[in-house]
């Protein structure tokens, strides 16, 4: 499967609750952090909640 690579560009700081904790459940705890996970349909969903906390490249 896939790879795709999450960087965490602006901070959670005063965002709702819930968007904190997809950060968290993404493993990204700091501006710059960059992880890699699957390319599934969880993860892109996740990932569009914060769309605009976070930059996404092909791994």
């Amino acid at each position: 499967m896939a790879k795709i690579k999450v960087t965490q560009l602006k901070s959670g700081i005063k965002k709702p609750q819930n968007q904190k904790r997809t950060l968290e459940a993404l493993g990204l705890k700091r501006i710059g952090q960059v992880v890699e996970h699957e390319d599934t349909p969880s993860i892109l969903g996740m990932i569009n909640k914060v769309k605009h906390l976070v930059s996404t490249e092909e791994a």
